[in-house]
């Protein structure tokens, strides 16, 4: 069963994820060979004031 966790700031639409989704489960099924209705995609909108890199929130960039 693959599993696909994807992070990213908030402000995709619902058609976004739901053709990222689409195609992410295309690709892995073709490469796998896992059934489609086997690969599951966790969308994780996670705030910019909770995401830092080298030291900085983001926020504060």
């Amino acid at each position: 069963m693959p599993l696909v966790r994807i992070s990213m700031w908030p402000g995709r639409t619902h058609e976004q994820k739901a053709e990222l989704a689409k195609v992410i489960t295309e690709t892995i099924s073709t490469i796998t060979q896992a059934p489609p209705d086997a690969t599951t995609i966790l969308f994780e909108d996670i705030d910019k004031t909770n995401w830092a890199k080298g030291g900085i929130l983001y926020s504060d960039t």
